[in-house]
C-alpha cells in the first residue's frame, strides 16, 4: 500500500487489531439471520510523512451510507462545543450577515445550527442522507455529497465562496486527503479561514486511545503530518488549539497559501516542538502501541469474565464507534455484556455490529439493574456519570477501560 498523501510505500505498522465489521454499521433483527462484512483493522504509518492511516479495504460509501446512525446532537457537551465554537468565531474573524459559512460533514446540523439561529448565512455538506434530513428539519440548507475539489469548484461557480469553513472530526474520515484538502483551498475566499478539529494522534498513543480507530477512520493525525498536507495542497496553517473533546483534540486555523495575510501565532511551531520531542518523527513512537492496546483488551477480558463468575450483571452506555472497536477487537459477546443502552432512537432496537449486544434504550438500565455499566464513550465520562448517576441507587458502579481499566462509584 501507498501513502494517501505522499505515495511513499508503507512499511511501518502503529496497530493491528484484527477484523472487525464497519463500527457504524448496526445491525436489525431481520440482519441478525444474515453474514456480516468484516475487514483487517489496521493502522499503518508513512515513514516519510508520519500520516497514520488505516489499511485500505473499506470503500467510504459503504461506510457512510443512507443509513449512517451517527448524530452529533445527542451529546449535551459537543452541544455546548459547537455553540461555544460558533460565538469564538464570530467575535474573533467578524463573522456576520456579509458571510459565508460553510460546515463540511455537517451532520444533524448542531453546529451549523448556531451560526443559522444567529442570522450567519450557512451552507452545509453531508454525504449521508439521514443526517441530511435531520439538518434539513432544522430549516438548514445543506448539500447531500461528499466534499473534494469537484464540488467546491461547483460551490463557487455558483458564487458560494466561504468566509469561514468548519470540518470538525472529518478530516480523519476521507480516503483522498489531499483531494479533500484542496477543496477548502478553492472554496475559502481571499481571506477565508478553514478551521479543522480532530483527535491528535499524540493523545490517542499516549492515553492508549486504540479503540478510537475504526474503519471510518483513514487517517490518524499530528501537526506534523497536517502541516506537510496542508502546504502540498494550498492551504497554511497560521494557529492551532488543543481542545478536550474526543480524548484530546487539536484545532487547526488554516488560510489560502495565495492570499491569506494571518500572521502565523507561536502556538504552531511550539506544538509542533511537542510532537517532534515526543518522538512522532521516529518510528519508535509507534511501535509500541500494539502491546499497550492488547493488555488493555486482557484486562478488559479479564474483568468481564470475573463478574460474571461473581454472578453480576454487566450492561454498557453508548452504542459508539468507538465501543465496537473496543468489543470487537476483545472478542465480548452478549455473554459478557447483555446489553448497550443509547439515547438515539436510531439505534435503539439495533444490535451492536460484530458483537451482536442488543441495543435499548436508556430505561433498560432502571429496569434492569445491572451491577456494572461499562461507559465506551469515555470521552463523556463527566457529562455520563452526571447523567447516569441514578445507578448508584441500586449499588451498581461504572467501568471504563481507557487509559486502564477503572472501577468507580456513580
Amino acid at each position: 500500500m501507498k501513502c494517501r498523501h505522499c505515495g511513499h510505500a508503507l512499511r511501518e505498522r502503529l496497530i493491528d487489531l484484527g477484523s472487525a465489521p464497519p463500527s457504524n454499521a448496526y445491525l436489525t433483527q431481520a440482519s441478525l439471520a444474515l453474514p456480516e462484512k468484516w475487514y483487517p483493522l489496521t493502522v499503518l504509518v508513512c515513514g516519510h510523512c508520519w500520516l497514520a492511516q488505516t489499511e485500505d479495504f473499506a470503500r467510504a460509501d459503504e461506510l457512510f451510507d443512507a443509513e449512517y446512525a451517527y448524530f452529533s446532537g445527542f451529546s449535551t457537551s459537543w452541544l455546548a462545543h459547537c455553540d461555544r465554537y460558533a460565538a469564538a468565531m464570530i467575535e474573533r474573524f467578524g463573522i456576520d450577515e456579509n458571510a459565508l459559512v460553510v460546515e463540511v460533514a455537517a451532520n444533524d446540523g448542531s453546529l451549523l445550527g448556531c451560526f443559522h439561529d444567529r442570522g450567519v448565512p450557512s451552507l452545509g455538506v453531508e454525504p449521508t442522507a439521514s443526517t441530511a434530513q435531520s439538518a434539513r428539519a432544522r430549516g438548514l440548507e445543506i448539500v447531500e455529497s461528499f466534499f473534494g475539489a469537484e464540488l467546491a469548484h461547483d460551490l463557487v461557480r455558483r458564487g458560494r465562496r466561504a468566509s469561514l469553513t468548519a470540518a470538525n472530526n472529518v478530516l480523519a474520515h476521507v480516503p483522498d486527503i489531499n483531494d479533500f484538502v484542496t477543496g477548502f483551498a478553492i472554496l475559502l475566499d481571499d481571506q477565508g479561514v478553514a478551521t479543522f478539529e480532530f483527535p491528535h494522534l499524540l493523545n490517542l498513543v499516549r492515553q492508549r486511545q486504540f479503540d478510537t480507530i475504526y474503519h471510518e477512520h483513514y487517517s490518524y493525525l499530528s501537526l506534523v503530518a497536517v502541516e506537510r498536507i496542508f502546504a502540498t495542497n494550498g492551504l497554511s496553517i497560521f494557529d492551532v488549539e488543543t481542545l478536550s473533546t474526543h480524548g484530546g483534540s487539536l484545532r487547526v486555523y488554516a488560510q489560502r497559501a495565495d492570499s491569506g495575510v494571518r500572521p502565523t501565532t507561536a502556538r504552531v511551531a511550539g506544538m509542533l516542538d511537542i510532537e517532534r520531542e515526543a518522538g512522532m518523527e521516529t518510528l519508535a513512537f509507534y511501535q509500541r502501541f500494539q502491546g499497550v492496546a492488547e493488555t488493555v483488551k486482557d484486562d478488559v477480558v479479564a474483568f468481564l469474565i470475573e463478574a460474571r463468575r461473581a454472578g453480576k450483571r454487566v450492561a454498557a452506555y453508548g452504542a459508539a464507534a468507538k465501543g465496537n472497536t473496543l468489543l470487537n477487537f476483545a472478542g465480548v459477546r452478549p455473554d459478557l455484556v447483555a446489553f448497550v443502552v443509547d439515547r438515539n432512537p436510531s439505534k435503539q432496537g439495533k444490535y451492536m455490529p460484530g458483537s451482536r449486544i442488543p441495543i435499548r434504550g436508556e430505561d433498560a438500565l432502571r429496569d434492569e439493574r445491572p451491577d456494572y455499566v461499562v461507559l465506551l464513550p469515555w470521552n463523556l465520562r463527566e457529562e455520563l456519570v452526571g447523567q447516569l448517576a441514578y445507578v448508584g441507587e441500586w449499588g451498581g458502579r461504572f467501568v471504563t477501560a481507557i487509559p486502564e481499566l477503572a472501577v468507580f462509584d456513580p
